[in-house]
């Protein structure tokens, strides 16, 4: 069975959250967007949906995790080369996010992350898959 994934997660800032996302090369589901909402598409299957603190607490018990000082969740999304992966890191540096961590390159894999408008944690990750088959 193929399985869809929405990952739920706060956007302080709608519209600037849209703009930096789009810059990235994104695209958004308008029908489960809306003032308080976008849905970032990151595939067919794979949903980001990004809401306002208010609306997210709708959705939840208990607080919000304050991403200045921890994290909730590392959020991967593959890219098609090493060079992409450069290419969308450096520009969400450009654009307003600031860096996390070093980028990890294990040869076969590489990987660069970053911290959104809101300090998400974003992985973007190219893994050579000939050289993990076998």
């Amino acid at each position: 069975m193929s399985r869809m994934m929405f990952l739920n997660t706060t956007a302080s800032d709608i519209p600037a959250t849209r703009k930096f996302f789009s810059e990235l090369g994104f695209e958004f589901n308008e029908t489960f967007s809306d003032e308080n909402t976008l849905c970032l598409i990151i595939n067919d299957q794979t949903f980001a949906m990004l809401m306002t603190p208010a609306r997210f607490q709708d959705f939840i018990t208990g607080g919000i995790t304050d991403t200045s000082k921890e994290r909730e969740v590392l959020i991967a999304v593959s890219a098609e080369s090493r060079d992409e992966v450069d290419a969308i890191a450096d520009k969400a540096l450009e654009i307003g996010g600031s860096p996390w961590q070093d980028a990890q390159d294990h040869g076969f894999m590489y990987g660069r992350s970053f911290r959104d408008l809101d300090g998400h944690v974003w992985e973007i990750t190219w893994m050579d898959q000939s050289a993990i088959a076998g």
